[in-house]
């Protein structure tokens, strides 16, 4: 019976595969003849010459520092919000506010970063404001959904023995709930700032500044040597930040 079952699985994906490729007018062969790829390859070789003059690596060294303090800020502020609303998400606050708190965790979370972005351009204007603006309403709603799972879960002891002792709610949580979270609490925050380095970096496709922007704008100019130093400084940058946040995990969480 099972493997009767395993194969009309295996048939129905197979089926929504092919269903897909009709559905969509996929034309592989447009894709693969008529010379698509020497032309992709042509158009690939020309960035294996990025620009390394003095001039375009301090412009790109600007906007690496920029995308840096956007996801850097953003993750921030994405933690002090995602903290505050994990409070009553986690039911700390009474049944109303736990739902009206997890009903705007979701908007916040189910809305990318992209659209997010896209929006904030309209209200800050173009640039970094923007971009961090966006990092931080999306972020917070993915922290505080942690941060909230992390407080259900935490045990209630600690707390309630500073209650017992005639301490108020907020030095029961500070003393005896949150020291036991704060290294769980850090790597999801690390994590999203991770995370984040990379989105702020795609960001700039919609004017939200940093290393982003001047991609598009080189990329729309058809700039490959100057697309490809800025590709260079993403990469680099992104194994920065994933390497100080193993330092800063292993120190402060795993410790």
């Amino acid at each position: 019976m099972n493997r009767v079952i395993n194969g009309l699985v295996i048939a129905a994906i197979l089926a929504a595969v092919l269903a897909s490729f009709a559905y969509l007018e996929l034309d592989l062969a447009a894709v693969v003849g008529s010379g698509g790829p020497a032309q992709m390859g042509e158009y690939a070789a020309r960035f294996l010459h990025p620009d390394l003059s003095v001039a375009h690596l301090r412009a790109v060294g600007q906007g690496a520092l920029e995308t840096l303090a956007m996801s850097g800020i953003g993750t921030i502020l994405a933690m002090l919000l995602g903290l505050l609303l994990a409070l009553p998400a986690a039911g700390r606050f009474g049944l109303p506010l736990q739902g009206a708190a997890r009903l705007l965790l979701n908007a916040l979370r189910a809305i990318p970063e992209l659209v997010w972005a896209a929006l904030t351009v309209l209200a800050a204007g173009l640039g970094p404001n923007a971009g961090t603006l966006a990092l931080a309403l999306h972020t917070a709603g993915v922290l505080g959904r942690l941060f909230a799972e992390a407080l259900e879960n935490a045990p209630p002891e600690p707390a309630a023995a500073i209650r017992l002792q005639g301490g108020s709610q907020v030095a029961a949580f500070c003393f005896g709930t949150l020291p036991n979270l704060w290294p769980q609490l850090l790597a999801y925050s690390l994590y999203r700032w991770e995370n984040n380095i990379r989105m702020a970096s795609v960001l700039g496709f919609v004017g939200a500044g940093g290393l982003g922007q001047m991609l598009y704008a080189t990329l729309s100019l058809f700039q490959e040597a100057q697309a490809s130093t800025v590709i260079i400084a993403m990469l680099v940058l992104v194994l920065l930040v994933d390497a100080l946040s193993d330092v800063l995990r292993q120190r402060f969480v795993r410790a």
